[in-house]
Parts: C-alpha cells; sequence; structure tokens
C-alpha cells in the first residue's frame, strides 16, 4: 500500500500511509483506538475506497473497488464483529456464495464434507451440521477463518482477534496463524495487545493519528514498554499494583445464590461478599457462569434461590431499581448490553439513567444540559469524536467502551459490577481505566471485576474468587496465587 490516505469530513483517518507484508509472515499492527488500522484494512480489502494512494500485489497494481476484488487477489478479512448467519449451520456459513457444485441444486452432503476435510486439514475441526449460534465465540472465530481458506486466502486480515478470547483460546488461535504461515500464508492482525504481539509477530509496525510512526520493528528487538510508548507518544505504565489499605464493611452480600435455565443449573450456591474499598476479582474462564452472575447482581435474572443484600435492604424488581440503588454496571458485551448503536453518544451517556432530573425536567429531556455534559464527558474520557451527536456505531470498539465507562461512572455508584472494562481497548485507556478503579476504590467504592485477562485480575484485585461450572472452587487474598494456580483453578483443578 502507498500513500494511501482516507479522509471522512474534516477528519483524516488515514495520512499518505505506506504498508506492505511479506509472503509467509504475521505482521501485527500496533495502535490506539481511533488510529486509523481498521480503515487502512478496510481499504485493502476494498470495503471503503481511499482517496489517494495505490496498492499493488505481486509487484502489479491492483483495483481492488469492493470485498469482491480483494478475494478475487486472494485477501479477505475476519472482522472484529463477526460475520456469521447465527441461524445457519457451520457448513452453510462457510461455503454460502460459493458452493461447492456444479449444478443449480445445492447439495449440503457435499458442503458439509468439504467443510470436514478444509476443518481436518488445518486442524480446525468444528461439526459442521451445528447451528453457528449455539458455538463459543472461539468457534465462531474458527468457523470465519475456514471461511477465508475456503475462498483460497493468501491475506488473512485479522481484526482484534483475540478480543473476545480466553486465554487458552488465544493460544489455540495463534497455533493456527503459526501453520497457516507455514504454509505461506501472509497474516495481518490489528491489535493492542503487546504481550499476544511480542508473541506472535514476525514484524511489528505502529499507527498513530493515521501515520505510521515505526515500521517493520522486530520482536526480538523491542518490549511492551517501548511499544506502548511508539503507540500513545509517552510512557504508559502497564502493570499498575496498588493493594487497598483500607477496607471496610460488607456492602453487598451474595448468599447462596443458584440460577438456571432450561433445567441447566448455571450458578451453584455463591456466596460472596462486595466489600467497602475493596475490589473482588472473579477469575474464571468464560461461560461458567460469569454472565448469569452479572445479570442477577444487576436486576438483569431472577435467581432460582439465594438473596442479595445491599447495604441491610434485600434486592429485588427490575434492573432500573438495582442502578436506582446505587449498582453500576459494566456489561460483557458493550454492543447488545452497554449501547444502542443506532443512537448518538449523547443519547448512550444518559441510557439507563435518562428518567432522572439531571437529564429531563417534568418528561422533557434538557437538551442544552445534556449536549454539555455529553461534550465534558467526551473529553474527560479521551472519547475520539467531534461532539456527542456523532452516531456511537461510527466509534471504534474501543472508543464505544469508553462512552460505557464514562456514562457509568459518572453516576458514581456504591458497587460496581465491572464486566471486562478493559476488553477492546488500547494501552493508554487501559491505564486510565486501571487508574480510575483502583480510585474510586479508595474512595470506599466495592468494585467486582470479572476478566478474562489473568494479568488485569492479578494486578488490580485485593481478593480473588474462582468460579468454575457455576461454583466459587476458591477465594484468598490476590498475592496468595500465582498465575499457575489460577490458571489450574479455571480449568477445574484442585488447589
Amino acid at each position: 500500500m502507498r500513500g494511501i490516505s482516507k479522509r471522512f469530513g474534516s477528519v483524516t483517518a488515514v495520512d499518505r500511509t505506506d504498508f506492505h507484508i511479506k509472503r509467509g509472515e504475521i505482521h501485527v499492527l500496533l495502535g490506539e483506538n481511533g488510529a486509523g488500522k481498521t480503515t487502512l484494512m478496510k481499504m485493502l480489502y476494498g470495503m471503503i475506497q481511499p482517496d489517494e494512494g495505490e496498492i499493488f500485489m505481486n509487484g502489479s497494481l491492483a483495483r481492488i473497488r469492493s470485498p469482491k476484488d480483494a478475494i478475487s487477489y486472494g485477501i479477505n478479512m475476519v472482522h472484529q464483529h463477526f460475520m456469521l448467519a447465527g441461524y445457519l449451520t457451520v457448513a452453510e456459513n462457510v461455503v454460502a456464495g460459493r458452493e461447492p457444485d456444479n449444478s443449480r441444486l445445492f447439495s449440503y452432503k457435499n458442503a458439509v464434507e468439504t467443510v470436514r476435510q478444509l476443518g481436518g486439514q488445518y486442524h480446525m475441526e468444528v461439526n459442521p451440521q451445528r447451528r453457528v449460534q449455539e458455538l463459543s465465540v472461539g468457534n465462531q472465530q474458527r468457523v470465519e477463518i475456514l471461511k477465508a481458506l475456503y475462498r483460497e486466502a493468501q491475506i488473512l486480515i485479522m481484526d482484534e482477534p483475540t478480543a473476545v478470547l480466553t486465554p487458552q483460546e488465544s493460544d489455540e488461535l495463534f497455533s493456527v496463524l503459526r501453520r497457516l504461515r507455514q504454509e505461506g500464508k501472509s497474516i495481518i492482525l490489528i491489535t493492542h495487545k503487546l504481550k499476544e504481539t511480542l508473541k506472535i509477530a514476525d514484524r511489528i509496525s505502529v499507527l498513530r493519528d493515521g501515520k505510521i510512526t515505526a515500521y517493520g520493528i522486530d520482536p526480538q528487538r523491542t518490549n511492551q514498554e517501548e511499544l506502548a510508548a511508539l503507540m500513545v507518544g509517552r510512557n504508559v505504565e502497564l502493570h499498575i499494583q496498588r493493594r487497598s489499605e483500607n477496607i471496610g464493611k460488607t456492602v453487598y452480600q451474595i448468599s447462596d445464590l443458584s440460577a438456571g435455565e432450561n433445567g441447566e443449573k448455571k450458578l451453584d450456591r455463591i456466596n460472596l461478599s462486595l466489600r467497602k474499598g475493596e475490589i473482588l476479582g472473579l477469575a474464571g474462564i468464560e461461560g461458567n457462569g460469569q454472565t448469569e452472575l452479572i445479570e442477577v447482581l444487576c436486576g438483569l435474572r431472577k435467581p432460582d434461590r439465594g438473596s442479595l443484600i445491599l447495604n441491610g435492604t434485600n434486592m429485588s424488581g427490575q434492573a432500573r431499581e438495582f442502578l436506582g440503588s446505587g449498582i453500576g454496571h459494566i456489561p460483557e458485551d458493550r454492543t447488545t448490553r452497554g449501547l444502542v448503536l443506532s443512537m448518538n453518544i449523547e443519547e448512550n451517556l444518559m441510557l439507563g439513567y435518562h428518567h432522572q432530573s439531571e437529564f429531563q425536567k417534568w418528561g422533557i429531556l434538557r437538551k442544552k444540559n445534556n449536549r454539555m455534559t455529553a461534550e465534558r464527558l467526551i473529553k474527560e474520557y479521551g472519547v475520539k469524536a467531534r461532539d456527542g451527536r456523532l452516531p456511537v456505531s461510527a466509534l471504534s470498539g474501543g472508543n464505544q467502551q469508553k462512552v460505557v465507562i464514562a456514562r457509568v461512572l459518572h453516576q458514581d455508584p456504591d458497587v460496581l459490577i465491572a464486566a471486562q472494562p478493559t476488553r477492546g481497548v488500547d494501552v493508554g485507556a487501559m491505564e486510565y481505566i486501571h487508574r480510575m478503579l483502583l480510585d474510586l476504590r479508595d474512595k470506599g467504592k466495592a468494585i467486582l471485576l470479572i476478566s478474562a485477562d489473568l494479568d488485569e485480575i492479578r494486578s488490580l484485585s485485593d481478593r480473588i474468587a474462582v468460579i468454575y461450572e457455576g461454583r466459587i472452587v476458591s477465594e484468598n487474598i490476590a498475592d496468595a496465587y500465582t498465575e499457575l494456580e489460577l490458571g489450574l483453578l479455571m480449568a477445574g483443578g484442585t488447589q
């Protein structure tokens, strides 16, 4: 890619940027949220057209006007939010648009066999006859990769591929990518995870404010701190550890809590206490009851048994009552629970709290006041947006996350349920969110931190509880665990 530029109105997303990839390499493209990484790669994939610049494949000028053109050149892209039809099977998703038949009649049997052989060839076995909506996130990603390989991809672009994966799923993905590299495939990884970058990359390039600021870095000759500084333009404290010095009384008591659905028990006699001035980290591989626990604690799901006592009051009712009682909720999936993508930033910053007097008077929204609040929060939380009237769908994933966090923390809750608070955010924003959580704790707030990132759990938590198959299998002060012990407990081992 030579001299590539792209402008959206007055905003220059990509500014005269060069980028190239070699055959059989994994090239990591690092950058902050909104730095232009995804925009640059969408131009390579033909989803948007550059205002300036040219693209060459094997030395020849390539005319890429659409993803169909890109696929014909052997370029495929796996998006951060998967492009799959949940109701269709794995086989149907993989072959859709390029069915393996010469006749006009679609042979499902042939599609199943084709996908089974492809999965075996690349060691990515997924049942071709399972509906995609029944699969784990990690297996859905495998389906996306199989789709690309079925279309004979030579260059595979992956946008934030580990954003929603567990550490084990990330390791499995990297094994797949290394095998693809051995077969001569070229892989571009868009990410801002520094530890993973150093683990998988052959070369690293850094994009900041639409420009490549460092190109083709050898991962053997750098470290996380140097890469973070290149991304953000300043030194970043990556591992903040500050244990609480003033843990107080229990604010939120969870006793004998059980919940399930369709006859399957998701939570089994959970007992936890959230205390003033303390962060309780909940460690576990996703799918072990964390989602159901979050929903119960925030009033989104009724438990089958057990009690929730907040400051001496038995909690029940809808989510609105829980929010109004001082429970803040950063949801684990910002696009389903956190935001309404068709609304603008200003509207999203008051969702769930819009009935409060701060945002309305006599049932009419206080537009001028709400606009001023939105502008202040956009600036305070570093959301990259020109103003609050921008649709939240136009923001990068990390900036969307900042909107969710700004909304919740603006309400100054007594109890904060923070589920994957730094998922999809860059190192600069991660440092900011970590400091904010610690500052809230030091102000006497009770925080439950749910995260698939073991480094985050171990760094921020004062106490850690491990959840496995809906049960708390271990609980102790954070410094009592090694990373290996936590990993074993999360996988069902005993201490």
